[in-house]
């Protein structure tokens, strides 16, 4: 009988596999089919289940599909020629219609600060980005392929009033999500011994 119970000392090869190969896949190509709303809320309850210091849950998604994609991507040619610059050619403003419009569906994935004694901001961004790893991770085991990027619109004033954030929130990133275009191999990691140190 199946049991929700975690058990930490039971072992899960199919688990450690799947992380051996764990990979991003560039916006670009990423197409349809994404996740239907059903895939997406799974994606987004399996990603919630991080650690989060007494459970502020500081961050949130905002959801980008279907017609959504290309009115933000108004909103980010304005604010190209706003701050980013003002004399931008017909096809860098043409590319900042169609950003969001590399894949099927993107999150906005947004850190809040939540003011608590005890939990300082910075524990409250590490759990940001474990929630992102965790999108990643859920879409990839549905067969999904994501990427996480931030870019320029990330840090706009405009995309942050569009979204309307408050104060004590940012944009941690925007995650693509859609099925590859086609198989890829891995990339370069970095050695081990260039990032473990054993304390003597």
């Amino acid at each position: 009988m199946a049991s929700d119970t975690y058990d930490p000392s039971e072992p899960n090869d199919h688990v450690l596999r799947f992380l051996s190969r764990r990979r991003s896949v560039k916006a670009a190509l990423l197409e349809a089919p994404g996740p239907d709303r059903a895939a997406l809320d799974t994606i987004l309850t399996l990603a919630t289940r991080v650690p989060d210091h007494k459970k502020l849950a500081p961050w949130r998604f905002v959801v980008f599909e279907g017609p959504a994609r290309e009115r933000m991507g108004e909103v980010f040619a304005r604010a190209c020629l706003e701050e980013e610059d003002a004399t931008a050619s017909e096809v860098r403003l043409s590319a900042e219609k169609d950003r969001l419009c590399r894949a099927p569906l993107v999150l906005a994935l947004v850190s809040r600060k939540i003011e608590k004694p005890g939990v300082p901001e910075f524990e409250q961004v590490l759990s940001t980005g474990a929630v992102g790893l965790s999108v990643c991770l859920a879409a990839n085991a549905m067969g999904f392929g994501s990427q996480w990027l931030t870019e320029w619109v990330a840090y706009s004033p405009s995309v942050h009033r569009a979204l309307e954030l408050s104060a004590d929130e940012r944009i941690a990133g925007f995650i693509y999500i859609g099925t590859p275009r086609e198989r890829l191999a891995d990339r370069d990691r970095p050695s081990l011994e260039s990032v473990v140190t054993y304390w003597k």
